[in-house]
C-alpha cells in the first residue's frame, strides 16, 4: 500500500521552505523570501503553519535596529521531511 502524502508538506512554498531548512538549519524571512519569491504575506501565513505543526521555531528580534525573524527547523520538522521524502520514493517505485 502506497504511504498517504504528508498534507502540511505538499504545498509547494511549505516543501520549498522545509527543504532550505534541512540543507541549511537555520534561515531568516528575508533569505526565505528571496529564495522562494513568494510575498511576506503568504510566507507569513506557511510559516503559521509549519510553526503549528513543531516543524520549525520562529524568533523574531531586532537585528541592527531592524526586525529579524530567524527560522529554525526542529528534529520533528527533518523527522516529517524525512517520512514525506519516503513516501514519494514510494510513489516513483510502484508506478514506474
Amino acid at each position: 500500500m502506497i504511504k498517504r502524502l504528508n498534507p502540511i508538506l505538499h504545498s509547494e512554498l511549505r516543501l520549498a521552505i522545509i527543504s532550505y531548512l534541512v540543507a541549511n538549519g537555520t534561515s531568516d524571512f528575508s533569505e526565505v523570501k528571496e529564495i522562494t519569491k513568494a510575498t511576506s504575506g503568504n510566507i507569513s501565513i506557511q510559516l503559521k503553519k509549519l510553526e503549528k505543526e513543531k516543524y520549525i521555531i520562529i524568533n523574531k528580534g531586532f537585528f541592527n535596529n531592524y526586525q529579524h525573524t530567524s527560522i529554525e527547523i526542529t528534529n520533528t520538522g527533518i523527522d516529517a521531511f524525512e517520512e514525506y521524502v519516503k513516501a514519494i520514493k514510494q510513489y516513483v517505485k510502484y508506478f514506474f
